[in-house]
């Protein structure tokens, strides 16, 4: 059980403190000491990256020389797939599409007669009344109208089809994050009217050192912080198979968990962390645990009752606990104050109350 940290005690006073100076030194301070205890911690990775929509869509006009007569969606929407987002005026569209129904029907009376006229050129070439040349003429005029009535078929089939592209829609679910469809404007084929995010799916590319890449795993967890604050969970679906080579960071996309609620957007900027599988390790309070020369250490009580600064390996923080290695499990550490303290101090003892 870990033993709970207490505030530091005046040297004087304390009747029930074990007194264990070594003979002929002063004990410079009372403290309180806690044991290693064992634990599990989760290394991590610290990482950023930007936040980008997993797949974009690019929904345009593919119509020309049409007006824009109404709007629908507007950024931020949700969209279904096949829902209709813009629509353009198709009265002219209708006109053409009658005229090349018309042209059709033209077409089919063409080709009727002139099958006809066949037929009956056929039926006479064996009496000699038609000759091979008027044979072959009106055969050929069979052939030049039903040409026709397939380019007049044709016709009605792109009209057709123009008819459907007046109407914009969605090609897929997802976020509208981008309008530039104006009402009125007379739009060109391939005219960007809305940007959309697929699925409403975000990922975030996180930037890897190139020698942390052998650690990450498709599937691995992750946890990065918005820059409103918020906690974003994810998971890493790729890594890429390239490496910057200015920097040296090679892209690590993860699937973020994101909702209609969520803090995250595309283009922001976060910082985060990859988080990899959790680890058996000795556990000390925070306080236990001090910077000095640009080392971790941590005061240990020996036999004598004074204190010796070990350096200590920090392999992970996590509220007020700090996972460590290098110290021995049965170590009696200084639970806080040790700024106070230099090495080879003479301390009187307390132990923690526990919990």
């Amino acid at each position: 059980m870990v033993l709970a940290l207490g505030p530091l005690l005046p040297a004087l006073g304390m009747g029930s403190a074990r007194a264990a100076d070594a003979p002929g030194a002063k004990a410079a301070l009372t403290v309180q000491v806690v044991t290693p205890q064992a634990g599990e911690w989760t290394s991590s990775l610290a990482v950023n990256g930007n936040i980008a929509p997993w797949a974009e869509a690019v929904v345009g006009s593919q119509v020309n020389g049409l007006r824009l007569v109404e709007v629908l969606a507007q950024v931020g929407d949700s969209v279904k797939a096949g829902q209709l987002l813009a629509r353009f005026d198709e009265a002219p569209v209708l006109l053409d599409l009658a005229q090349a129904r018309a042209a059709v029907q033209e077409a089919q009376a063409q080709l009727a007669d002139a099958t006809a006229n066949a037929q009956r050129a056929r039926s006479l070439g064996s009496t000699g009344v038609v000759s091979a040349q008027q044979l072959g003429q009106v055969e050929a005029a069979e052939a030049v109208a039903r040409a026709r009535l397939a380019t007049a078929q044709a016709a009605v089939a792109a009209q057709e089809l123009r008819l459907q592209h007046t109407r914009v829609l969605a090609p897929d679910a997802g976020w509208i994050s981008a309008r530039s469809a104006t009402l009125g404007a007379v739009a060109g084929p391939g005219t960007e009217l809305f940007k959309l995010i697929r699925q409403a799916r975000l990922e975030w590319r996180a930037e890897v050192p190139a020698a942390e890449l052998s650690r990450v795993k498709p599937g691995t967890a992750a946890r990065l912080t918005t820059p409103s604050g918020a906690v974003v969970q994810g998971t890493v679906r790729k890594v890429s198979p390239a490496v910057d080579l200015q920097t040296r960071n090679a892209l690590v996309y993860v699937d973020l968990k994101t909702s209609e609620n969520s803090d995250a957007r595309a283009g922001m900027f976060a910082r985060g962390e990859l988080r990899f599988d959790a680890r058996r390790a000795l556990m000390l309070p925070s306080s236990a645990v001090l910077l000095r020369e640009g080392f971790d250490v941590v005061l240990v009580v020996d036999a004598q009752q004074r204190v010796r600064q070990t350096k200590v390996k920090v392999l992970a923080r996590e509220g007020e606990q700090v996972a460590v290695e290098g110290l021995d499990a049965k170590a009696r550490v200084v639970a806080r104050g040790g700024a106070f303290l230099a090495d080879g101090d003479a301390v009187r003892v307390v132990e923690a109350p526990t919990k």
